[in-house]
């Protein structure tokens, strides 16, 4: 009798440690359903949910950095048709995003949101290698553009740089090269950002998540214009947070012949060399300038472009842009927006300035890293908030299993020696 309840004990055992076990199992994708269930109601970008105040104010700071490039030798390129030979001058650093989105609205059938940034910059010395007063040599605006887009006859363009006593180059302070100076041929402000404080960029249109986390917050659209995409590199830790890392494809910057979405670009055949140039994108039209935007000394372009001048040296991890994402979430923990403005100049019969310049050159003016990633603080509280309710349902589970498993393989062999002993018995 006494063994009969021995073994009757132990069967009880096996099907108790079955039964743990598979709830563990079973908690895995049930857990994980629930928590998944959890966050993403909390992350759409609706009114009511966690994710909308932080959406809608410019909690986390974003930070702009300038790198202006500096031509050395301004007399040699005008004199004797030379390349530009270029020292990168920075970061000059501005907090910018700082203030909360504008005219918000919802777009419920498309999924989607849409609102203004204003811009402002404020200049942020600590994280700057000078002051906005430092000089630099770049590329005279206003000469380039006149003569790009021959707004006047050359005649007169020669006639207007004689008269103002200015050439090619011209030698500015990194405040008037971003934001503005008045010129003296145009009479007007230029510069390279003018306007920029008191105006907005956008409007921006982003996916909400309602129908899909995975979207959620990612540019659907810019000013009308479609949002390029990005592919997985790789994983990595952010202040003990795993993130997916994103960049940007070659394929986005290259030529139409390679990727034709790029053909509305190419607007010049003789430039572009018949649509083959590789890395730039030309921006003109939208600009009224001879604009090129590439990523920092022409990474991904076609050899030539960093041929052309002097000073280049494309570094994937220096000038790549790139965006963290936690992928439970979703949440954008870290970017850096890597751009560069680029502007271009041209041989003339005429003007005497351009007269030794022996074919048209795109030149490197600034780039910019416009980059956020969350702080220790927010680091802990996302931890705190989200990441140790999973770590906690993944001990539950883990335990679950391995009390179960263990019950089962010990009354198993418990059971096994018992009907052994039996048998030996009878």
């Amino acid at each position: 009798m006494g063994c009969c309840n021995k073994l009757c004990g132990l069967k009880a055992g096996i099907g108790a440690g079955i039964a743990v076990a598979v709830l563990g199992i079973i908690l895995i994708p049930v857990g994980n359903n629930i928590i998944r269930e959890t966050v993403t109601k909390e992350l759409v970008i609706e009114p009511g949910t966690t994710a909308w105040d932080n959406w809608v104010s410019a909690d986390a700071p974003v930070y702009r950095q300038f790198w202006l490039f500096d031509v050395q030798n301004p007399q040699d390129v005008v004199e004797n048709g030379s390349k530009p030979k270029l020292v990168e001058k920075g970061p000059y650093t501005y907090k910018t995003r700082y203030l909360p989105k504008e005219n918000i609205t919802a777009n419920p059938e498309h999924y989607t949101i849409s609102f203004l940034l204003p811009a402002g910059a404020i200049f942020e010395p600590s994280m700057s290698v000078g002051s906005e007063e430092d000089s630099v040599t770049s590329l005279n605006l206003a000469v380039a553009v006149m003569h790009m887009y021959s707004l006047f006859p050359a005649w007169v363009l020669e006639a207007a740089i004689k008269l103002n006593n200015v050439s090619l180059f011209q030698r500015r302070t990194v405040r008037e090269i971003l934001w503005g100076y008045k010129d003296p041929i145009l009479k007007g402000t230029l510069g390279l950002f003018f306007p920029y404080n008191g105006t907005y960029d956008g409007p921006y249109s982003v996916f909400t998540g309602k129908d899909d986390i995975s979207k959620v917050s990612i540019i659907d659209s810019w000013q009308g214009e479609k949002s390029v995409s990005a592919e997985y590199e790789r994983s990595l830790d952010l202040k003990g947070i795993e993130v997916y890392r994103f960049k940007l494809p070659p394929l986005t910057l290259a030529s139409p012949a390679v990727n034709p979405d790029n053909q509305c670009f190419c607007t010049d055949y003789v430039v572009t060399k018949n649509c083959t140039l590789a890395g730039v994108l030309d921006i003109s039209s939208s600009r009224g300038q001879p604009v090129y935007i590439s990523l920092p000394h022409f990474l991904h372009g076609s050899p030539y472009l960093v041929e052309d001048v002097e000073g280049l040296g494309p570094s994937e991890e220096h000038h790549a842009t790139f965006l963290d994402v936690e992928p439970t979430t979703g949440f954008s923990l870290r970017f850096a927006k890597r751009l560069q403005v680029n502007m271009m100049y041209g041989p003339s019969k005429i003007i005497t300035v351009l007269k030794k310049v022996k074919d048209y050159t795109i030149l490197p003016i600034v780039w910019l890293n416009e980059t956020a990633s969350l702080d220790d603080e927010t680091a802990d509280r996302f931890k705190k908030e989200l990441l140790s309710r999973v770590d906690m349902l993944e001990t539950v589970q883990f335990t679950l299993i391995g009390l179960g498993s263990a019950a089962l393989v010990l009354c198993t062999v418990a059971h096994c020696l018992v009907s052994r002993n039996n048998n030996k018995l009878v």
